[in-house]
C-alpha cells in the first residue's frame, strides 16, 4: 500500500497526466483486468522479487509522451510529440493508448519528466527496463546513457552522472524493431498477423523503474541448489568492492534461521542446508535468502531473495527407461503449451492479478507444468510459479526463420541433420540474449528444462548450440529442439503430432539416455461467440461445436497417454492455455471470461496422469 500512495503522488506531481488522458483503443475484446488498469497505478508490484531492497524505488509505469517517425531520422530528437502512451504497454496495443503499428521504416520514442528525490544522490541511481523490443538508445537529460539489444531480458544503466540539480530530469527512449523483417528473436510476431502469428509488439512491454543503491551494491545474485550435496552455491556479484569487505549469506524457514555463511564477494561460497526441504509441485516450499556485503562491521548493503532445494535431471527408472526426473523421482510432467498473450496488453498482463490467473488456473485444472512459448515472461511471472509450484519449460524466443528444411515424421524420426545457415551477426544475436535469458532467469527453481529450439524456426548449429546451452546450466535439462531436426543431443527427445498424442520412437537413436516427450499435441478448437479476436475464420487443429464435443474428444486424448507413459512417455504439452488472436483451441477463451472445460472434470481426467 506505501509503495501505491507514493507512486501516485509522485505520478501527479510529475507530470499532471489524468485518467481523461488516456482510453484503451477500442474495437477488440478485453480481459476483466482491463477495467482495472489506472495510469496512475500501473502495475505498481516491485518488478524484481529475486533481489530486493525496502524502500528506494520509484515505478516510471505511466502516461509518457511518444512520437513515431522516419527511421532516416533516427539521430534526430523529436521537435514534438504525437501523444501520450501508457507505459508498459506495447505502442500496438489497446492498453497503450495508441493501438498503432511502428515497422521497420520508422523508430519509436518515448519522453516523460521525472523527479528523482535528493537522498538518491547519496549513492547510486540505477534505471531499470523489465524488457524493450528490441533495439533501444536511452538518454537521460539529453545524454546517452546506454544502448541494449534483445527484446526478453532485463537491462539497467547507471545514470548517477547524467543527472542534473534539482529533482526534476528529463528520461528518452528510442526504439527500433523490425518483427519478423530482422533476424532477431521475436517468437510469434509477424507484420502480418494470421493463422498461428500474431500482432507484433514494440517498444517497452515491461516495468520500467528507478532505484537508489549505495556505491558499493549487490548488483546480481546466482543461486543453484543442490539436493544430495544438501547446499545452495551463491555466487553474487558486488559492484565497486573495498578492500576487507565481506559478504554475509543466511537462509531462512520463515522466521527461523536454517544456516548461514561468509565469503568473499565475486566467489562462489556454499550454503549448507540441513534436511532440506525439496521444492515440487505437491510442495512449493521457498526458503528466504538475505545477503549483505559487510564493511568493517557495517551493512553496506543488504538485499532479500529466495531459493528452493530442487533437482532437474535425467535418469533410469526401475525398468531402465531414461526419465526427466524431479528430486531423483520420476514424475509425468503434463502442462500447456502457453503463450503469454492478451486481447488488451498482447505481451503485457493488465495486472498482476491477471498475470497470476493463468498459473493458478493452470495448476487448478490439474497440469503440474507450463511450457512457455517462444516467449519471455516478466520476472513476477517465475515468481508466481514458484509459489503455486509450477513446473516451467522455458523456450528460447525464435527468430530467423525460413531458409532450412524441416524433416518432422510422426514417431519416425530420421535425425537428417537440416540446420539453417544463419549470418555471423544473426548468430550473435541469438547467442547473446539466449545467454542473457538464462542468466536473468537462472534463479527460478520453477524452470525444469530449456528450449533453444522450437520445430525447425531458425534451427542453426544444433549440437553446438545445446552443448553451449547445457555448460551454461548443468543444473537444468535442455530439449534439443521441440518437434524440431534432431541430432540426439542434449537430454530430451521430443516430437509434435496433431491432434492426436504419440510418443517419439525409441530406437531413433539407440542406447543414447534422452527422456521421450510429446512437445505439442491436441489444438482442440471451439470458438465462443463474444469472446473471439474476429467475428470469423477462427481456426483450430480440429474444431467443435460444443464443450460436450470437445471434451469428450480431449478425454478420449488422455485417456491413451498412460500407455505410452509406460512405454517410456516421459512428459506432454497440451495446445494450449487461452485461445489467442485467431486461433481457438485454448482452454480458456482470449480474454480469459469462459473456460471451455470445467475444473472438475478436467482434475478427474488428469488424474491418471500421475498414478
Amino acid at each position: 500500500m506505501k509503495y501505491s500512495f507514493l507512486f501516485l503522488m509522485f505520478f501527479v506531481s510529475v507530470t499532471g497526466f489524468t485518467q481523461s488522458q488516456w482510453q484503451p483503443v477500442a474495437g477488440k475484446i478485453s480481459t476483466e483486468w482491463a477495467a482495472k488498469v489506472d495510469p496512475a497505478n500501473v502495475l505498481a508490484e516491485y518488478p524484481r522479487p529475486q533481489l530486493t531492497r525496502s524502500n528506494n524505488w520509484i515505478n516510471l509505469n505511466g502516461l509518457w509522451e511518444y512520437n513515431i517517425q522516419p527511421r532516416q531520422d533516427v539521430e534526430e530528437f523529436p521537435s514534438a510529440f504525437q501523444g501520450n502512451i501508457l507505459v508498459p504497454f506495447a505502442v500496438e496495443s489497446s492498453l497503450s493508448g495508441v493501438g498503432k503499428t511502428v515497422g521497420k521504416d520508422n523508430v519509436l520514442w518515448y519522453k516523460r519528466k521525472i523527479d528523482v528525490p535528493l537522498t538518491y544522490r547519496k549513492g547510486r541511481v540505477l534505471l531499470h527496463f523489465g524488457a524493450v523490443d528490441w533495439a533501444a538508445d536511452v538518454f537521460v537529460n539529453g545524454k546517452k546513457a546506454g544502448n541494449h539489444q534483445g527484446g526478453y531480458d532485463p537491462f539497467s544503466f547507471d545514470i548517477t552522472d547524467l543527472l542534473k540539480k534539482g529533482t526534476s530530469q528529463e528520461i528518452a527512449v528510442r526504439v527500433w524493431d523490425p518483427s519478423d523483417e530482422g533476424p532477431q528473436p521475436r517468437g510469434k510476431q509477424v507484420k502480418k498477423p494470421e493463422g498461428i502469428w500474431y500482432t507484433p509488439v514494440t517498444g517497452i512491454w515491461q516495468t520500467v523503474w528507478i532505484e537508489s543503491v549505495p556505491q558499493t551494491y549487490i548488483a546480481a545474485t546466482r543461486q543453484t541448489p543442490d539436493i544430495d550435496s544438501k547446499k545452495l552455491t551463491l555466487g553474487v556479484n558486488v559492484l565497486n568492492l573495498a578492500a576487507g569487505d565481506e559478504l554475509k549469506a543466511s537462509a531462512w524457514d520463515g522466521s527461523q534461521l536454517v544456516a548461514e555463511v561468509s565469503g568473499t564477494a565475486n566467489t562462489l561460497i556454499d550454503l549448507n542446508i540441513p534436511n532440506p526441504k525439496l521444492w515440487s509441485p505437491a510442495s512449493p516450499f521457498l526458503y528466504n535468502l538475505k545477503i549483505a556485503v559487510i564493511r568493517k562491521g557495517k551493512v553496506v548493503d543488504e538485499v532479500g531473495s529466495y531459493f528452493a532445494m530442487r533437482k532437474s535431471s535425467l535418469a533410469k527408472d526401475a525398468e531402465g527407461i531414461s526419465r526427466m526426473m524431479l528430486n531423483n523421482q520420476f514424475v509425468f510432467q503434463y502442462g500447456p503449451l502457453d503463450q503469454g498473450w492478451w486481447p488488451d496488453g498482447l505481451y503485457t498482463a493488465p495486472t498482476d492479478e491477471a498475470l497470476k490467473f493463468d498459473i493458478v488456473k493452470t495448476k487448478e485444472l490439474g497440469f503440474n507444468m507450463i511450457r512457455k512459448h517462444v516467449k519471455v515472461e516478466p520476472a513476477r511471472w517465475y515468481y508466481h510459479c514458484d509459489k503455486e509450484g509450477i513446473l516451467v519449460w522455458q523456450d528460447m524466443p525464435s527468430g530467423d526463420m525460413g531458409g532450412n528444411a524441416w524433416d518432422m515424421r510422426a514417431g519416425q524420426i530420421t535425425g537428417r541433420q537440416l540446420d539453417k545457415d544463419r549470418t555471423p551477426v544473426s548468430e550473435e544475436i541469438y547467442r547473446k540474449e539466449w545467454k542473457a535469458i538464462m542468466d536473468a532467469c537462472h534463479n527460478f527453481p520453477s524452470i525444469v528444462a530449456w528450449v533453444p529450439f522450437n520445430e525447425a524456426w531458425g534451427q542453426f548449429k544444433t549440437k553446438e548450440i545445446v552443448d553451449w546451452t547445457m555448460q551454461m546450466d548443468p543444473s537444468r535439462l535442455v530439449n534439443e529442439s521441440s518437434g524440431g531436426n534432431f541430432f540426439g543431443s542434449g537430454h530430451i527427445l521430443d516430437i509434435h503430432h496433431y491432434p492426436d498424442p504419440e510418443m517419439p520412437d525409441p530406437r531413433v537413436f539407440g542406447d543414447k539416455p534422452q527422456a521421450l516427450v510429446l512437445g505439442e499435441f491436441g489444438g482442440l478448437g471451439l470458438p465462443l461467440e463474444g469472446h473471439t479476436w474476429q467475428d470469423t475464420k477462427n481456426w483450430g487443429y480440429q474444431s467443435f461445436k460444443n464443450k460436450d464435443e470437445l471434451f469428450n474428444k480431449y478425454a478420449e486424448f488422455i485417456n491413451r497417454l498412460p500407455k505410452l507413459i509406460k512405454m517410456g512417455l516421459s512428459a506432454a504439452v497440451y495446445t494450449q492455455t487461452t485461445d489467442v488472436e485467431i486461433e481457438t483451441n485454448g482452454f480458456f477463451t482470449y480474454d480469459r471470461k469462459v473456460l471451455k472445460i470445467p475444473v472438475e472434470k478436467a482434475q478427474q481426467v488428469h488424474r491418471q496422469l500421475y498414478q
